[in-house]
């Protein structure tokens, strides 16, 4: 794909994100060599960068670029596989057999070539990563110029990817050496859930990520079940297992995080954790209802993930945005919620915070790099509009998505994906089919 070019975007509104709640009319944002240049009126952004290739956009708002703090892109391959059950019967006689027959290098690069297609077209310009074989992944968002923060994961059960949480931890951190330069591409330490890692991979993974100063990315206090086997076998709750490990510090990107007392939502503000809701998956499993609201409250970051497309089956961040907020008012019955504004921070610069890349995307302002999405307003279902904000969390949806840029290129133009990275796909999944129906 050609470099960025210089280029002025000047839709009807512009929603930065920060300032919180500021949405712009009538200006326009300057693209140079990727980055946002300027935020500035359109007619003074017209003269001063008259040299720009210009695209109106007259019935357009343009936001950050969504990031999902949370996924399994590979497992896009396997959506409806295995539908309506719990969570651990979900995973040990179905999930966990499929990928012990069928995970490989081409399974998870097709796999994550699919998702990203899915999420480009609906707006998401940057995913979270946790899955076997990450090379694979890597090279799928590079080929489909998405970025992507990799999990180098690490489970104490031998994979046909690894042999044990020494090897999953040595080929993670060769990868992150491998692709230390690109642009797109920065990683997470994984370790999976408290249920699948054990205290000495634990402490391993604690001690890496402060000395690389890696986020660390891991399922926790998703299902009761998990919290009760947690007491049974270890004498405590996994997130106070996980503090006495070492692992709770602002680079603790905590999974779910559905059942949690009072003291440890305290506990994750206070140690500048950040969680990754998943409402859709955390419905349709029967988790529970994560404290959305009252996370907000104690100042706990708050980002928003699908999971993966086996168990939501949608990697959709403007479906995720309106659960959220709509969850959170009915959980705290408090109509006050988790207003519109904070569910967009949540989906942009919430998850751009809990990957360490507060300084490069999630938000529109000069000097980040240019990651934004343009919603069409101009259909009737967006029609009137009293609150831009609003509209884009409790009306607009994916199919409203018309432009995608990522460091400045389009890679979705007139809802219609870019470059040649997608092309075959449909036979490569429908491959994948037959293979996982046998």
């Amino acid at each position: 794909m050609p470099d960025a070019p210089n280029l002025l975007i000047a839709p009807r509104w512009i929603v930065p994100v920060e300032p919180e709640g500021a949405v712009l009319e009538q200006h326009a944002v300057a693209l140079r060599e990727g980055r946002i240049e300027a935020v500035l009126p359109a007619a003074e952004a017209r003269r001063r960068f008259a040299g720009y290739a210009t695209l109106e956009l007259t019935e357009h708002a343009l936001i950050p670029g969504l990031v999902n703090a949370h996924t399994h892109a590979a497992m896009s391959l396997m959506r409806g596989i295995a539908d309506d059950m719990s969570l651990m019967h979900w995973l040990q006689e179905h999930i966990w057999p499929a990928e012990a027959k069928h995970v490989s290098p081409h399974f998870v690069k097709d796999g994550t070539l699919l998702a990203c297609a899915e999420m480009l077209r609906g707006g998401t310009t940057c995913f979270n990563d946790m899955y076997f074989f990450p090379q694979a992944a890597v090279e799928a968002a590079l080929e489909a110029n998405m970025r992507a923060s990799v999990g180098a994961i690490v489970v104490e059960f031998p994979s046909s990817y690894a042999a044990d949480p020494d090897d999953y931890l040595r080929k993670g951190l060769a990868l992150r050496d491998r692709y230390a330069e690109q642009r797109l591409i920065s990683f997470c330490l994984a370790p999976h859930a408290p249920y699948t890692v054990g205290d000495e991979s634990f402490a391993k993974v604690a001690k890496l990520a402060a000395e690389l100063e890696l986020p660390v990315h891991v399922h926790v206090h998703e299902t009761a079940d998990e919290v009760a086997r947690s007491e049974a076998e270890h004498g405590t709750r996994p997130l106070e297992r996980l503090r006495r490990l070492g692992l709770l510090d602002p680079g603790l990107i905590a999974v779910h995080a559905v059942h949690l007392s009072d003291a440890e939502i305290d506990l994750l503000a206070r140690h500048g954790c950040s969680v990754a809701h998943c409402p859709s998956s955390n419905l349709k499993l029967a988790s529970g209802f994560a404290p959305a609201a009252a996370l907000l409250e104690a100042g706990v970051n708050l980002a928003l993930g699908t999971d993966g497309a086996a168990s939501n089956n949608r990697l959709d961040m403007f479906q995720e945005m309106r659960t959220a907020a709509l969850l959170a008012k009915g959980v705290a019955t408090n109509a006050e919620a988790m207003p519109a504004h904070a569910a967009l921070r949540a989906a942009t610069l919430g998850g751009a915070l809990a990957l360490g890349l507060q300084t490069r995307i999630g938000s529109i302002v000069p000097g980040k790099e240019a990651d934004l999405v343009a919603v069409d307003f101009g259909s009737p279902e967006l029609r009137p509009c009293y609150d831009v904000i609003s509209h884009v969390v409790y009306a607009a949806g994916r199919e409203n998505v018309s432009h995608v840029w990522v460091a400045g290129r389009l890679v979705l133009k007139d809802k219609v994906l870019q470059g040649s990275a997608f092309a075959d796909l449909e036979r490569r999944c429908a491959r994948w089919q037959e293979a996982l129906s046998q």
